[in-house]
């Protein structure tokens, strides 16, 4: 019954501290844009100004062909 006297405030402090992380959280912008990041994988890169793509004709050579 003692152990009582102490969970119970622990946990309410717990439940408390949760709380403001949370209302933090929502107020910093961290729930903003949910789907953003899952559509982002699918997108492409723009390409970098200073790298050569590879022609149709350095592939063959690079696979050995003639």
């Amino acid at each position: 019954m003692e152990s009582l006297y102490l969970l119970i405030p622990l946990s309410v402090v717990l439940v408390f501290l949760i709380a403001v992380v949370f209302w933090w959280s929502v107020k910093s912008g961290q729930f903003e844009d949910l789907e953003g990041p899952a559509y982002r994988i699918l997108m492409d890169k723009e390409p970098d100004e200073g790298r050569v793509t590879p022609t149709a004709n350095d592939k063959s050579e690079m696979k050995g062909g003639s």
